[in-house]
This record gives structure tokens, C-alpha cells and sequence, in this order.
């Protein structure tokens, strides 16, 4: 571990995971897979419970604002854990002179968004800072959510086998794109607007009518890239994935092209990956596609039987390339 803390720290990669897993998974007892919820158990009662912080900048971005990622980052943490999110508690940390107009642009977008996702926000905390103690305003958000008895497998890959297929919900890369485009006003022939919204709704529906879901995760920090490397890494098996067809829409591709970013390795806040049953897969895309939230979802590839715990990109041109877990960060403060 270094000596400091590094922006890297925070990317989500390979120096987030060491910090997590070496200090304070160690220090606090951490034990089993870190998952995107802690599934906790009482009374007999299986409750699934998150937390983050949100530091985005700019606040405001196209699709969305800090609020709205709290609320949408906090919900879909619980989802993808095959939970029912129920509660929802918020703290805010605003720097001096922060302007109330808004202040209250972004608590009525979390009290927005978190009535179409169906949670309630029912505690919370307030500390102001003094002029440059913060940038701006910071928010930390906390859920419980409900977990069917059985479920707690949806997190950890145990039950995922050789031949399951890997689906994910639509395109990639928006909304790390967006934040790049309002941090620097970047302008774009076609507005890149950020993918952030609850997505309990559509997962929900495709757990009641899919009895294969293995596997889910959000795509947040590190993307498609970093969540397929932690899947690998937990279920000891080859990963492969096709380039044709990951969806990335044509925007972001550009901008990709032109900075040397990989679309593959961006942040979503509105994308999650799926790892079910061949038999399942066809009815996962058609209730998927039937909903906003996943109207271009795709196949991209699935658990191979070949030994070791690569991820494998089978390229457009008819390559192979390993997908690795990286070690720094591309975009600062997406999240």
C-alpha cells in the first residue's frame, strides 16, 4: 500500500479494492465477499444494506444532478443484490455560501427521484463547512431493502455456471461522457446525456419471471471492464465477452476515439449486468427490452469452460484481447 492516499484510490479499480480489502475490510472484520450490499439477518428477516458518498463535479450534468445520483446510486446498490429497496437515509456536508436555490433544486430531485423508485427518504444529517473546507456540496446516502429468503447467492456468483449467458442493459460509457462534457463544456454534435436512474423496477420484474438469475452488478466506477474482472476473480472461471456486441452509442464512441478512452472501462450510473441460465435468456432480453430502463439490452458473451480467470474480448477485427483490471483511474469525480 503507498504512503498516501492517490485520486487512484478512488477510481474503483485495482488501488480501490487493495485500500478496501487490505485496511478496512481487515480493520473492521470484515469477512466473505465485498459485495455491493451487506445481507444481514435478524429475527428472521433478511435485510440487504448500503451506503456511498457522492462527490460528483460538476452537480449539475446532462440526464441528472448529485441528488439524483445519490438516491439512483443507493437504490440500484440494493437491487442488483435481488433486494426490495425499502428506506433511504441522506447527509449532506455544504460548503459556506453554497447558494439555497440550489440546495433546493437537488433535494426536490432526490425527493423526485425516489418517489418513482418507490423508497422513502426517512433520516438524514446536515453539517455545513466553512469556505473551502469542501467543493461545494457532498452527499451520503444509506438504503435497506428487503431480500427474499434464498437470494443472498444474487451478490456473490456462487451458483454461476459454465455456458450462462452475460446481458446487459443498453449502452455504454454515457454517463462518465457527460460528466467529462459539462466538467470541460465540451460540445457534442449529438447531446451525451447520463444513463442515471433507478433500475429496481426492471430488475424486479425480471427476478419474478427468470428463475436462472445467477449474478447482477451495477456498472458504476471502473464499468463493464472492472465488474467482469471481480466476477472472474469470485467465480474462479474464464469470462468471454464480444466487442460486436456491446452497445456504445456513437457519441461516446467518438469522443473515446479521439481521448484514448475505452468505452468498456467508464462509468455508468444506469447499467447493470445480468448472468443467467441460457434457458432464461431469451425471456431476461424480452422483458428487459419491454421496459425504458432496458429497451437495448444485449447478449455480450458468457462463462466459458475454459480454465484460469481471464476476461477474454473476442475484437471486431477477429482478435483476442485480456480485458485487465486496471490500475488507476480514467475520469476523476464521476460519482
Amino acid at each position: 500500500m503507498t504512503e498516501v492516499i492517490t485520486m487512484a484510490h478512488g477510481s474503483g479499480c485495482s488501488m480501490t479494492r487493495d485500500l478496501i480489502g487490505n485496511l478496512f475490510a481487515a480493520k473492521f472484520g470484515m469477512t466473505g465477499p465485498l459485495t455491493d450490499s451487506a445481507i444481514l439477518g435478524a429475527d428472521g428477516c433478511i435485510l440487504a444494506f448500503t451506503t456511498d458518498s457522492y462527490v460528483v463535479d460538476p452537480i449539475f450534468f446532462p440526464g441528472g444532478d448529485i441528488g439524483k445520483l445519490a438516491v439512483c446510486g443507493t437504490v440500484n446498490d440494493l437491487a442488483v443484490s435481488g433486494a426490495y429497496p425499502q428506506f433511504l437515509a441522506a447527509s449532506f456536508i455544504i460548503e459556506e455560501g453554497f447558494p439555497v436555490k440550489d440546495l433546493e433544486t437537488i433535494v426536490s430531485s432526490m425527493a423526485g427521484e425516489a418517489a418513482l423508485a418507490g423508497v422513502r427518504i426517512v433520516t438524514g444529517d446536515t453539517k455545513v463547512v466553512e469556505k473551502g473546507k469542501c467543493d461545494k456540496i457532498f452527499i451520503t446516502t444509506s438504503g435497506t431493502g428487503i431480500l427474499q429468503a434464498g437470494l443472498g447467492y444474487i451478490s456473490t456468483g456462487e451458483r454461476v455456471r459454465n455456458g450462462d449467458k452475460l446481458i446487459i442493459n443498453g449502452p455504454l460509457g454515457n454517463h462518465a461522457v457527460a460528466i467529462l462534457g459539462a466538467r470541460n463544456n465540451l460540445r457534442f454534435r449529438s447531446e451525451v446525456v447520463s444513463d442515471c436512474r433507478s433500475l429496481n423496477h426492471v430488475i424486479r420484474k425480471v427476478m419474478d419471471r427468470c428463475n436462472s438469475i445467477r449474478f447482477m452488478r451495477d456498472l458504476t466506477r471502473g464499468g463493464l471492464a472492472v465488474v467482469l474482472n471481480e466476477l472472474a476473480g469470485m467465480i474462479g472461471k474464464r469470462v468471454i465477452i464480444n466487442e460486436s456486441a456491446v452497445p456504445v452509442d456513437a457519441p461516446v464512441k467518438g469522443l473515446c476515439e479521439i481521448l484514448g478512452f475505452d468505452p468498456l472501462y467508464l462509468a455508468n450510473e444506469g447499467k447493470f449486468l445480468i448472468v443467467a441460465g441460457e434457458e432464461d435468456q431469451e425471456k431476461v432480453l424480452e422483458i428487459m427490452r419491454n421496459d425504458p430502463a432496458g429497451e437495448s439490452s444485449m447478449v455480450i458473451g458468457e462463462i466459458s469452460a475454459e480454465p484460469g480467470t481471464k476476461v477474454i474480448l473476442n475484437t471486431i477485427i477477429g482478435g483476442k484481447r485480456i480485458l485487465d483490471m486496471p490500475s488507476g483511474l480514467q475520469l476523476p469525480r464521476i460519482c
